[in-house]
């Protein structure tokens, strides 16, 4: 079957170093065109891909009719605009996270979805890693009963980098929006549920939130529970995702980057039971959610984080900027 060919809007850090690799070793996905104005800017991606082609600016990617799918790693501000002219252009989009802006922006993208045709899916990459998949499979056969309550933690520092696009308002920095994503959406994925209501406490920098505490409820099919959930761009790292069911307890200790941050790693403690600990070490999630994404292009299989998925992501972090206290 004739593999995807992927195209790259921008010569983005995290797509030389994660993406770009990844669709080039996924199966099924083939890394055909890059775009960048600073044809310097082309060659690490070369390094690895010898018969990439260049493209000098984005519009004549998307006019390139040898990609079907392009991969969108953008300033937050322009996920949006972009991937409508991507559809528009015939091509299915995977857009890193967080998808958009707003939830208007999200709207669009869906019904611009639903009138190509394409597939158009947010780059939410944890939902395809094995380990993710396990706790939401332990959580709703009830291997630690009732969920009480869900800890999610995502820190990192890089205030010595001021020119970083996270640190920047204007282009829709935040930790809320770029790690947010992850304490917020890690829960509402391994459970089902969806946050009924919430307390923040945010602090900024220059208007970007650099810090954010938020607690509140989720409601879902196990019932209700207690959340707290922390980011920050001003601490030293730290990932870590616990659930708290009445009878024991789920702790992923690299919930979210793997092997990058450390080894994926799950801890379930149950009373009367010895502790059980599982590892992961080969798994690469960036190679599985392009894989997952061919599949879907290629045969139809059902994608596991869909434009509607997302969409609730940004419905909470617009309930965490407006319960600020």
């Amino acid at each position: 079957m004739k593999p995807v060919n992927w195209g790259i809007l921008g010569a983005a850090k995290f797509a030389r170093e994660q993406m770009g690799p990844a669709i080039h070793a996924a199966r099924g996905a083939r890394l055909g065109a890059l775009a960048t104005s600073d044809a310097a800017k082309a060659e690490p991606f070369r390094d690895f891909c010898p018969d990439l082609v260049v493209h000098g600016s984005y519009e004549a990617l998307l006019a390139d009719p040898a990609i079907d799918a392009v991969y969108i790693p953008l300033p937050n501000h322009l996920h949006v605009p972009w991937a409508l002219k991507a559809l528009a252009a015939g091509k299915h989009v995977l857009c890193e996270k967080p998808l958009a802006m707003t939830l208007a922006e999200v709207d669009a993208l869906i019904a611009a979805r639903d009138a190509s045709g394409l597939l158009a899916a947010e780059a939410y990459m944890i939902v395809h890693h094995p380990q993710w998949q396990r706790v939401r499979d332990w959580i709703a056969a009830g291997e630690i009963g009732r969920i009480e309550h869900a800890d999610a933690h995502f820190s990192y520092d890089n205030r010595a980098d001021p020119g970083n696009v996270r640190n920047k308002v204007e282009m829709g920095g935040g930790g809320i929006r770029d790690v947010g994503v992850y304490t917020y959406s890690s829960v509402r994925f391994a459970t089902g549920a969806e946050p009924v209501g919430l307390t923040s406490r945010i602090r900024r920098e220059n208007g970007v939130d650099v810090w954010a505490e938020v607690a509140g409820e989720f409601a879902g099919p196990g019932g209700r529970f207690t959340y707290t959930g922390r980011t920050s761009m001003r601490l030293f790292p730290r990932q870590e995702v616990v659930f708290q069911g009445e009878r024991g307890l789920i702790r992923l200790t690299a919930p979210f980057n793997p092997l990058v941050f450390g080894e994926a790693r799950i801890e379930m403690s149950r009373s009367g039971q010895p502790d059980l600990v599982e590892r992961f070490p080969g798994a690469r999630q960036y190679v599985l959610q392009v894989e997952a994404f061919g599949r879907t292009v290629r045969e139809g299989a059902r994608y596991p984080w869909t434009l509607e998925d997302a969409r609730g992501t940004q419905a909470m972090i617009e309930m965490v900027f407006a319960s600020e206290v």
